[in-house]
């Protein structure tokens, strides 16, 4: 959320910096908002004051046996009391209108993200590991004869509905094992701490972390008014709410494997084949939480811990820079990963490591503190370390051969019981 002092005091760079997202002028409207609020504070501030200097001479004029005065003063201090409680219920409704709005406002974008309307702006930063060149038409992942006795989409259907799939045998094992591979990275060799999080959260979460009100719909509700987590960044982040760290606790550096949820609402026949985008899926999720002078450093880190595993499985990607236009709602600058996948001949999204800067922590009140210093807001950074259903999405098609089986990462062979490939067939071997 966005700080009101700063529009009050340059209302004009942050029009500036909400034009960089496609955002007509809103500091018009914010501070309208802003001085009707605060003008309903002062009069009921002024009527209190009335009312106080009048309930006290209404004592005097009592003693003194003047009934005129005291009658009058005693329906000044009622009118007052009433006057009083209008203006601060004028008070309240305007705070709530503000509120509203600012929590419905994207994050400012820092000066070195390029200016740009969509992905086709975004800025490539570089490329690592190199595309095989086969010698036949690479297949995608659901059309490869080792996938396709562990891949069923037609049971899922008829379970769930589309965009849902049940992993068995030689598939599902491998997809357990991606996971476990990337925990094992991030804790072991990154220094993030594992963490087992809840998937059903509260309003005040979802808030906390930028998720409502603008992504609603596309997010699952119970009946009973949880939400089902679209990332574990949602618990991470929120762990720290309402909370003032020592200085001396930052960075934290946290991690958790989780089912992730999204209604898709928005992906109306994108991506309908195979598994790419699912309503339900698994992410090993990055969060830090740092002091602000930290927080650029810290998301070169954590682009490093999510290239990392790519690097780890053998498989090509690229990194590049997020545009104006293409950087999410919550997020000052991102990068996204994208990896190679040759049954689409294209690099595909993988992880987006973003900073969010002190917009998440405003929402929730998350600060630290140095001794003998002023309280002040942390900075918030999460990144996909990595998408698992992807990672899986990704081993397959670059590791399927020509008879229609898949050879495996040697980082991976550990994890399943020393087996190098899925055979044509579908088993381990």
């Amino acid at each position: 959320m966005h700080d009101i002092r700063a529009i009050r005091e340059n209302p004009d760079a942050f029009d500036a910096a909400m034009a960089r997202r496609g955002l007509s002028p809103l500091s018009p409207q914010v501070l309208a908002i802003d001085e009707a609020r605060r003008a309903s504070i002062l009069a009921a501030e002024t009527a209190l004051a009335e009312r106080n200097a009048a309930s006290k001479q209404v004592g005097a004029a009592k003693a003194k046996g003047d009934d005129a005065e005291f009658e009058r003063l005693r329906t000044l201090v009622g009118e007052k009391k009433a006057e009083i409680a209008t203006l601060e219920e004028q008070a309240k409704a305007e705070d709530a209108r503000l509120r509203d709005l600012l929590l419905g406002l994207p994050n400012l974008i820092y000066t070195d993200v390029p200016d740009g309307a969509d992905e086709n702006d975004n800025v490539e930063q570089h490329r690592r590991g190199t595309p095989r060149t086969l010698d036949f038409t690479p297949r995608e992942h659901f059309e490869i004869p080792a996938v396709h006795p562990s891949m069923d989409f037609e049971t899922a259907a008829k379970i769930s509905g589309a965009r849902f799939v049940m992993l068995s045998g030689a598939v599902a094992r491998l997809h357990r094992a991606l996971a476990q591979m990337m925990i094992d990275t991030h804790v072991d060799d990154n220094g993030l701490a594992e963490m087992n999080v809840p998937v059903l959260v509260r309003d005040a979460a979802m808030v906390g972390t930028d998720k409502l009100p603008k992504f609603g719909d596309d997010s699952y509700q119970t009946t009973n008014g949880w939400w089902l987590v679209p990332t574990a960044e949602v618990p991470l982040t929120y762990s720290v709410a309402d909370t003032t760290l020592d200085e001396s606790a930052l960075p934290r550096r946290l991690v958790a494997h989780t089912l992730c949820f999204r209604s898709e609402a928005g992906s109306a026949g994108k991506d309908t084949s195979g598994m790419l985008r699912q309503h339900q899926f698994e992410k090993v999720e990055m969060v830090s939480i740092t002091h602000p002078d930290k927080s650029d450093e810290e998301q070169q880190r954590m682009l490093a811990c999510a290239e990392g595993i790519l690097d780890k499985l053998g498989l090509p990607y690229r990194t590049v820079l997020l545009c104006a236009g293409d950087t999410g709602f919550g997020a000052r600058r991102t990068y996204d990963i994208e990896v190679w996948l040759p049954g689409q001949n294209a690099y595909r999204e993988i992880s987006s490591v973003s900073t969010c800067g002190e917009f998440q922590a405003r929402r929730m009140n998350a600060r630290f503190k140095a001794p003998g210093g002023k309280p002040a807001f942390v900075h918030t950074l999460n990144g996909s370390g990595l998408a698992v259903g992807r990672a899986l999405i990704a081993v397959l098609e670059n590791g399927q051969q020509a008879d229609g089986s898949v050879s495996l990462p040697d980082a991976l062979h550990p994890y399943l019981g020393g087996k190098t490939q899925i055979s044509a067939d579908g088993t381990l071997a």
